[in-house]
């Protein structure tokens, strides 16, 4: 399988959700070898014109981004298929590419690194094979790590994650020359000039986060509370997803079911679209731990991480220790406005200062050099193996339908052509029903369990 010969690079981008699409395709534009890439207005970046091929595959799976998400993220590919694990390493085994982007979670990518080693073994050119995460790290990191070991570029998102993910790697003894820092792929848009006409306050929701029913209602209310203090503010809950849809976290409480049958006033909205267009009308971006923070940030729009429900490691707000943003309800209803802390924001990727412009200079210059290399690239070599995980690895490439070897495993599915009409609906009410039970039948069960 030879590489292109043309002057710009074809890129491969498999994602297993909304966000890691976004992630995955933006990132491709910024690290490609050859013409830069143009910002939108509103931050979301655009491909130029001459830009290099993308082909898109959505892993197939709970969290496949819908029609509607796909048009939200507002990422252009020149192509877009959903795809099981088995059926996309086929179609690397077909087809020419010079980067591959792995925008999954942990597992997938290592399932990933395994079969696209099978794939491509004996070649001596083969693509680059490009990973990362999609914003904040602040849990399972050793494990997360580890299952991405083995692509040719592991991207940290700041100075501190690259600083950490060296650490992890050489403390187990791997190769750590993979890790290459960058920032987050789709910081952009233009900066906080000052107040709006009205002075907007946004709560930037997560999927996940906090996760029980009380605490979300509880920030619910204190939103509504606020709105209500505030009658000259426009107050909005900035939601990431419609019920029935899922993002890379099951939301089990979807804020807008919550705020069903609530008395809210007048100058209290729910908002989705693209998060660049809210957040040209915000004044200060309220969260608990969202990445939309680092985008505020990026932008110097006042940020505020709460405190109301502790700083903890499960709610991730403790990575903004230090930050300057962490307030509680009650502070920001007496009119608290926060100070950034400059050395913390440097080290965080966010690049206020316009740093941004160059903070991907290192991994296109890295990628150049494996492309030109005279020798071919060398073969795919993950830390997880069946020599140093035996308990572990075959697991993780099983749920891919793949053998210990990286060999699709007998029935693995890998169609050859699309499904029918048939097979399409009933695998569209398969996922509704997962869904439905994950957020209406699961919640349920699990309360009736407390009694």
């Amino acid at each position: 399988m030879p590489l292109s010969t043309t002057k710009l690079p074809r890129i491969a981008v498999l994602a297993d959700s909304d966000t890691r699409w976004k992630w995955g395709a933006l990132t491709a534009a910024r690290i490609a070898p050859g013409p830069s890439i143009e910002a939108g207005p509103r931050g979301d970046t655009q491909v130029a014109p001459m830009a290099p091929a993308l082909d898109g595959f959505l892993l197939r799976g709970r969290s496949t981004p819908t029609a509607r998400q796909l048009a939200e993220v507002g990422v252009r590919a020149d192509s877009l298929r959903e795809v099981t694990a088995v059926e996309f390493l086929r179609a690397m085994e077909q087809e020419s590419y010079d980067i591959v982007v792995l925008a999954l979670v942990g597992g997938g990518v290592q399932a990933m690194l395994h079969g696209l080693g099978r794939v491509w073994e004996g070649l001596q050119k083969r693509p680059v094979v490009v990973t990362g995460y999609v914003g904040v790290v602040y849990e399972k990191l050793a494990d997360g790590l580890l299952l991405r070991h083995g692509a040719d570029l592991v991207l940290a998102n700041s100075r501190q994650d690259a600083d950490r993910f060296r650490a992890v790697y050489e403390g187990v003894g791997a190769d750590a020359s993979a890790v290459t820092e960058v920032a987050l792929p789709f910081l952009g848009g233009k900066p906080y000039s000052g107040e709006n006409d009205p002075y907007t306050v946004v709560f930037a929701v997560q999927p996940s986060v906090p996760e029980s029913r009380k605490d979300r209602t509880y920030l619910l209310n204190r939103l509504i509370q606020h709105a209500r203090k505030h009658p000259e503010r426009e107050v909005l809950l900035k939601l990431r997803s419609k019920p029935g849809e899922h993002t890379t976290h099951i939301e089990e409480s979807p804020y807008q079911k919550l705020v069903q049958g609530k008395d809210v006033p007048d100058n209290f909205r729910l908002v989705y679209g693209h998060m660049g267009e809210v957040l040209d009308r915000t004044d200060l971006l309220v969260t608990v731990s969202s990445t939309a923070a680092l985008e505020a940030l990026h932008r110097r729009i006042p940020t505020v991480v709460l405190t109301d429900l502790g700083v903890r490691e499960v709610l991730g707000n403790h990575h903004f220790v230090g930050s300057g943003c962490l307030a509680s309800w009650d502070q920001l209803d007496a009119g608290h406005r926060p100070a950034p802390d400059a050395e913390w924001v440097a080290r965080q990727g966010v690049a206020a200062d316009g740093a941004y412009e160059t903070a991907f200079d290192a991994a296109r210059e890295r990628i150049t050099k494996l492309l030109a290399r005279s020798g071919g690239m060398p073969p795919l070599t993950p830390y997880y193996t069946t020599v140093t995980a035996p308990g572990y690895l075959p697991g993780i490439l099983a749920r891919h339908h793949l053998a210990p070897d990286g060999i699709p495993l007998p029935g693995a599915p890998a169609a050859d052509k699309e499904p029918g009409p048939v097979r399409q609906i009933v695998r569209r009410a398969a996922r509704g029903a997962y869904r439905h039970g994950v957020q209406r039948v699961a919640p349920v069960i699990r309360r009736m369990g407390e009694l």
